[in-house]
């Protein structure tokens, strides 16, 4: 195993750091990277931006949160050469860079689980605010903070992704970070997000939850639901035939 000192050196190493990682400071204990899901970063079309979404790492001016979901209350003044934050469940709190925050709570009836409704699967929109040239997302890590374990992350290399502003001021997500999922994550554990964002030159960046279909719960396709229907339709003929068959023998 080989120890890492700290997400920020983390989140600069290609994907395939081998399988721990360690987290000094306000954690101080081991990230595990083995199995964790490849997150995919995609521009968000102008006009199908959701209004309203929670949010999980803001500044002030954040949209309207459901009852008792808390955020990172994000400041920056603009022209940080890296910026790094966690979320954090807290109402109302405001994270220190690379503080930790406390975990979302994924039990039913939960804040976050209220906001994700029946979804498993779920993704995070980023609006970016930019008053000169384009930042750089470096990475975005999806965490457990109960196991400890990583449970999705983006971190391309060499150089991060340039994210400049689509939709700047709006409010609304420019980017959809893709590929977050609860499957296989117990009950009653903790998730966290952490952001590295670099060249940051205006207000604070945000980070929203964006609800997403369930895997489990994606309908057939119109061809197979009517192969379905026409193989159940010719099983419920080849019963009727075959009673009809035993009464005429009786």
């Amino acid at each position: 195993m080989k120890s890492l000192y700290g997400l920020l050196a983390l989140a600069v190493l290609p994907f395939a750091t081998p399988a721990h990682a360690v987290l000094l400071g306000n954690a101080g204990f081991d990230w595990n990277l083995a199995g964790a899901a490849p997150l995919t970063v995609t521009p968000t079309a102008p006009g199908q931006q959701v209004t309203n979404l929670p949010c999980l790492i803001c500044g002030a001016n954040q949209p309207q949160q459901p009852a008792q979901f808390g955020y990172n209350l994000f400041g920056n003044t603009g022209a940080l050469d890296t910026v790094s934050f966690f979320s954090t469940a807290t109402v109302g709190g405001s994270l220190a860079i690379d503080q930790l925050g406390t975990g979302y709570s994924i039990l039913p009836g939960s804040p976050l689980r209220n906001a994700l409704g029946s979804n498993l699967t779920f993704s995070v929109g980023l609006d970016v605010n930019q008053a000169g040239a384009a930042q750089t997302l470096e990475s975005f890590w999806f965490l457990n903070l109960t196991t400890h374990q990583v449970l999705g992350v983006f971190s391309p290399e060499p150089g991060g992704l340039l994210v400049p502003a689509l939709n700047n001021g709006t409010g609304y997500p420019d980017y959809t970070i893709s590929g977050l999922s609860l499957a296989g994550v117990n009950a009653g554990d903790q998730i966290i997000f952490f952001a590295r964002i670099t060249g940051a030159n205006d207000g604070p960046d945000s980070f929203f939850l964006i609800p997403g279909p369930n895997v489990a719960e994606t309908p057939l396709p119109p061809a197979v639901a009517l192969f379905g229907s026409v193989v159940a339709g010719g099983i419920g003929l080849s019963a009727i035939r075959n009673r009809r068959r035993r009464k005429s023998t009786v």
